[in-house]
């Protein structure tokens, strides 16, 4: 079996989806326990990491959640490790690829894209804690990051610029999926809406005298953004204009990398 102490040695090649690793469970022969499989183990795993995150999750636990033995698990996997990153990827697998390939033009397949990015990880807070921590290889990421590839390839932007352009988009939806997230999971944790909690905590914040000052510059804004009513609103308002933004500054790289090229053909004739 992979243990974790070999995976440390080689962690560009630890993964669960290469082939050193089907080859270790390939070759104990015969079968597992009745009743078991692995996306049994996932889809509980998943459950499990939802509702009560990753510091809960163990070998031990899971096992008693499907009702078996801690050892029938390895039949199917080799670590908690190998858990994880078969859960990753199976969260991948709720972006709906056929919504984006039915958008109109790149940009529109970006909004589609970084939308259910988004909604994924609100809806699995933990996968932003370990989303980095993994290669993220498994077909469902694979699909995924190919689609994010071809919607920022096909801006015109030339080859050596499209990752820069895409860290802009992609890594701003996993900060944003990730407070929002988080901020749900924290309002839940104190048994408030997420509108509640939102109120009382500028409420709070606005009753001490050592922000005064602060509040002074921010009031206008405290305001407006009170005056919505709906955490849900001021999410997605803000998520919707920022993206703007993001697709909008691409445009302006993509014509100015046409004007540049423009002129240095200029200059050669």
């Amino acid at each position: 079996m992979a243990k974790a102490a070999d995976r440390a040695k080689n962690p560009a090649r630890s993964s669960v989806w290469l082939e050193t690793n089907k080859r270790s469970r390939a070759a104990r022969g015969g079968s597992g326990p009745a009743g078991l499989d692995r996306d049994r183990i996932v889809v509980t795993s998943i459950r499990m990491l939802d509702e009560e995150g990753l510091a809960k999750l163990s070998m031990r636990r899971l096992a008693t959640e499907l009702n078996v033995t801690a050892m029938s698990l390895y039949w199917y996997v080799d670590t908690k490790d190998d858990i994880i990153e078969y859960a990753l990827d199976s969260c991948y697998g709720e972006v709906d690829l056929a919504a984006v390939l039915a958008a109109d033009g790149w940009r529109e397949r970006v909004r589609v894209l970084a939308l259910e990015y988004r909604r994924m990880l609100v809806r699995h807070p933990w996968m932003s804690a370990v989303a980095g921590q993994y290669l993220n290889v498994g077909p469902h990421a694979i699909a995924v990051g190919g689609e994010i590839h071809k919607a920022i390839r096909d801006s015109g932007l030339p080859v050596s610029r499209t990752p820069s352009a895409t860290s802009a988009v992609f890594q701003f939806v996993y900060g944003y999926g990730t407070i929002e997230g988080q901020f749900s999971r924290v309002a839940q944790q104190a048994g408030m809406s997420q509108d509640d909690f939102y109120t009382d905590s500028i409420a709070a914040f606005r009753e001490e005298d050592q922000f005064t000052g602060t509040l002074e510059e921010m009031s206008e804004v405290l305001d407006e953004r009170l005056s919505h009513g709906s955490v849900d609103e001021i999410w997605d308002r803000d998520f919707d204009y920022a993206l703007d933004v993001l697709i909008a500054g691409i445009e302006v790289m993509v014509e100015r990398g046409r004007a540049e090229a423009a002129a240095e053909r200029g200059a050669q004739g």
